[in-house]
């Protein structure tokens, strides 16, 4: 049995983008920019902003961080948005969620424009991974993460199924819709289940590739896993651990002890596809940066 270890990878893959970004500096004079605006002042949202200010800085690239109070108005956090668009030292654009109330999530979605979109949730961006033009907008970068770990570990996946756990925007629906691409790293027949879904466990047996993205501590069971399936679990829970200082742990939506006994391969909670969301959205600022500049990768 494989432990997927995404920590190392995503620091293999930072350390690859640092490079990247260095001999890019030298020849042009020039690094890409990544702008995160939090609204508010949600603890966990702090954290992850903090996180990705590090990892840009990390890797040379140059990094923003705008903080709003919770009670700016929904125009002017668009009105800032379209600021940054228009800033051509800018190349991704990203506003951490969640979102105050008063705050529509979609027209803020919709405000940023695609070329910098480097989340990956504009519709136009999602439009054209759907239709496999993935060389032309920006790809979600938890799915993204995911792909790269399967080249990575040379997981095959052609013709393998793939079940989907989860429906959700952000992970479930690109992650089914990548899978379903003729790319070296996906090519499979897919199934997506849900919280509607009748007999899940039927389903999830059949799989070859286990994707779990659910919100659901500790959901999928040895019982609902084929012997020498490939499990990667997208899911981050606090369960509460009176041994722990902090009073809780972080666990995944998938059991991990006991589905570990039969998986080929499998990605722990925490370090598994948690650490390649923000290298991927490094990999996304430094492509929307060579494209700004006509640079082919």
């Amino acid at each position: 049995m494989t432990i997927i270890d995404g920590k190392q990878v995503s620091s293999d893959l930072k350390a690859e983008l640092k490079a990247e970004v260095a001999e890019l500096s030298a020849r042009l004079n020039a690094v890409p920019g990544l702008t995160v605006i939090i609204v508010g002042e949600d603890p966990a949202s702090q954290v992850y902003v903090r996180n990705k200010a590090k990892s840009c800085v990390e890797t040379g690239m140059r990094s923003t961080v705008i903080e709003l109070p919770a009670s700016t108005p929904q125009e002017e956090l668009l009105s800032k948005i379209g600021e940054l668009n228009d800033d051509p030292e800018v190349h991704g654009i990203l506003v951490q969620q969640p979102l105050p109330p008063h705050i529509e999530e979609y027209a803020v979605t919709m405000a940023i424009s695609p070329s910098k979109d480097v989340d990956g949730f504009h519709p136009e961006n999602v439009g054209q991974m759907v239709l496999g033009n993935l060389d032309k907008g920006y790809i979600s970068c938890t799915p993204y993460g995911i792909l790269e770990l399967l080249s990575r570990y040379n997981i095959e996946t052609k013709g393998k199924h793939c079940v989907v756990v989860g429906r959700s925007n952000i992970v479930g629906k690109p992650m089914a819709n990548l899978m379903l691409q003729k790319l070296k790293e996906t090519n499979c027949t897919v199934t997506v289940c849900h919280s509607a879904t009748a007999n899940m466990p039927e389903l999830t047996r059949q799989a070859d590739i286990l994707v779990v993205a659910i919100g659901r501590a500790n959901f999928v069971t040895r019982e609902m896993v084929k012997p020498g399936a490939v499990v990667l679990d997208v899911g981050m829970n606090r369960v509460e651990d009176p041994t722990r200082k902090s009073g809780f742990r972080l666990t995944g939506d998938v059991d991990f002890g006991p589905v570990s006994e039969i998986a080929s391969a499998i990605t722990p909670v925490p370090g598994g596809v948690g650490p390649m969301t923000i290298a991927m959205l490094l990999k996304n600022t430094l492509q929307s940066f060579r494209r700004a500049r006509g640079i082919e990768s």
